[in-house]
């Protein structure tokens, strides 16, 4: 997972929330992901090449979430 450094959805310290509730996931912290138009507007990271984003940090760090169990149960198989 990455996220951009300037991105609305450090707000929140999602490093860490992820780090600790998925120990397999790391959170890598990028100076800038090009995409900053996006990056201005909304909170979003980068899941295994996905964008997710939302209107609010907590919304945004949900969907995060959901993206990852997806892939985690994807490499499961």
């Amino acid at each position: 997972m990455e996220i951009c450094d300037g991105n609305l959805i450090n707000e929140i310290d999602v490093e860490s929330i992820i780090e600790s509730e998925y120990p397999d996931v790391a959170v890598l912290m990028n100076e800038c992901l090009s995409f900053c138009g996006l990056c201005a507007l909304k909170p979003y990271a980068m899941v295994n090449g996905t964008r997710v984003f939302a209107n609010t940090s907590e919304e945004a760090l949900g969907k995060i979430r959901t993206k990852i169990e997806e892939e985690l149960a994807f490499y499961a198989e």
